[in-house]
């Protein structure tokens, strides 16, 4: 929740994100933070870098859980949760990375170590988490998966 946070102040986006601003602020951002604008030797242009590397982090993030971005793919999120299994889980924080058994991998954002401890020792942990983080957390597609969908 913090990286959400914190890439929303970035972006200047203070409740749903609408990805025309996003856009607008990102194209902004870039154009202020470009190392090229920089002369080398320069400390700003090692900020600059830097800053334009979590600027494109930040952008591609905030479009990957944006309402417009989650409607589209909707249809493929329901169909992976309503008709496969949990392959695997990990926790890190408060992100709960889970890989379901059609290849495709989700990351909830919010997952509190109690409800991931729930998850470990449910009898059915498809159920349980259908029940209570499928539909209850923010999530969006993960970056791995993305990668492997771009192969």
């Amino acid at each position: 929740m913090k990286r959400i946070n914190q890439y929303k102040k970035m972006f200047s986006v203070e409740k749903n994100i609408d990805l025309k601003e996003l856009k607008k602020s990102y194209r902004n951002l870039v154009k202020e933070w470009h190392p090229d604008k920089f002369q080398d030797g320069d400390d700003k242009k090692e900020e600059a870098e830097v800053m334009s590397r979590q600027i494109i982090d930040g952008y591609h993030f905030l479009v990957s859980i944006a309402p417009e971005t989650k409607e589209a793919n909707l249809e493929a999120y329901t169909e992976t949760i309503t008709n496969t299994g949990i392959e695997d889980f990990d926790h890190k924080g408060q992100v709960l990375e889970v890989t379901f058994t059609d290849g495709s991998t989700y990351e909830y954002f919010g997952v509190q170590k109690p409800v991931f401890r729930k998850l470990v020792n449910a009898d059915n942990r498809y159920r349980f988490g259908k029940r209570n983080i499928f539909s209850n957390y923010l999530y969006r597609k993960s970056k791995k998966d993305q990668d492997q969908d771009q192969a």
